[in-house]
């Protein structure tokens, strides 16, 4: 089969021949339709990445959708959704027109949503939609603050405050072009990420009409810090990333006479079933065009250009790569 082939960490993978995937006890051989490439997939393709360095040569690529080929548990041409360790354990991933995949993590879709649709909501629509509800425990009415608006999880999480039934949705995002889909993703205001933590806190807090019960925070960083000192009584703020930095300033003062909480949130927490839940409801929201993620096709052969526009760390959209 063709696929998306790491050679060495660091560097793009090349469009290559690669052994076929062989069907296996308790897996399912998928061929792949749409594959999306995330931060994830460049973390563990570096070598640097706190799962180790990969065995290469591998195929990345941490989930995808396709049809069944071979499986114990599903017909064949079921359609699904499924989820790779590639990078993070040995193997290979969804950057593939074939992949053997855990029966575990394949998730059967019947929502009528394209498959690139579907492909670019993904993990980063999971995440954005437990983080709300799982983790943040949202409840109808209160005032959501999305941080990293702009990105694939902003994005997501600004459509689902909307579906979960918020009062008031604020995004926040970087640049110009990350506010202009922070808008499109339905955000009742846009505020830019820029300036102190003083400034972000006061344009935060007008934003929102004095009150913030719920953070989603993929960034860290200055804005956690400036979200923080907006929390209103019980807030809650729900970190899931760190791309803006390691480290966040937090007032023992203000979360303490708030009743406030900072909660941590990982995918990786969520139990298969949850996780398959959480699938199932962003497909069905997506199927009737309440939720989406900007993204942009990219033929498989041109892996090796769309990895070197991940890297930049803004490629614009969620690109979706198919085979």
């Amino acid at each position: 089969m063709r696929a998306a082939v790491l050679h060495t960490p660091g560097e793009a993978p090349d469009y290559a021949e690669h052994p076929d995937p062989v069907a296996a006890a308790g897996h399912a051989v998928v061929r792949v339709t749409a594959a999306p490439l995330v931060p994830l997939d460049l973390l563990c393709g570096s070598g640097t990445s706190y799962f180790g360095r990969p065995a290469v040569p591998y195929v990345p690529g941490v989930q995808g959708t396709g049809v069944v080929e071979e499986s114990d548990d599903l017909a064949p041409g079921t359609r699904v959704w499924f989820a790779t360790s590639a990078g993070m354990a040995p193997g290979d991933g969804s950057l593939a027109e074939r992949c053997a995949v855990p029966a575990v993590d394949v998730v059967p879709v019947t929502a009528d949503v394209p498959d690139p649709a579907l492909a670019a909501l993904g993990l980063s629509a999971v995440a954005a939609w437990m983080s709300l509800t799982w983790r943040g425990g949202l409840r109808p009415g209160e005032h959501v603050l999305v941080l990293g608006a702009g990105g694939a999880v902003g994005q997501a999480a600004v459509g689902a405050a909307r579906l979960l039934g918020a009062g008031r949705v604020v995004a926040v995002a970087r640049s110009e072009r990350a506010r202009e889909r922070a808008r499109a993703a339905g955000a009742d205001e846009v505020v830019a990420l820029d300036g102190d933590a003083d400034a972000l806190a006061d344009r935060f807090r007008a934003a929102l009409d004095g009150r913030l019960d719920l953070v989603v925070d993929p960034v860290f960083g200055v804005a956690a810090t400036a979200a923080s000192r907006v929390l209103s009584d019980g807030g809650r703020l729900v970190n899931l990333g760190g791309a803006s930095g390691d480290v966040a300033e937090f007032s023992s003062a203000v979360l303490r006479s708030r009743t406030a909480a900072v909660l941590g949130y990982t995918n990786n927490a969520l139990t298969p079933d949850q996780r398959r839940a959480a699938l199932t409801a962003v497909a069905e929201h997506a199927a009737a065009g309440r939720l989406a993620v900007a993204h942009e096709r990219v033929p498989l052969a041109d892996v090796a250009t769309a990895w070197r526009r991940q890297a930049t760390g803004d490629p614009g959209v969620r690109l979706v790569l198919t085979p």
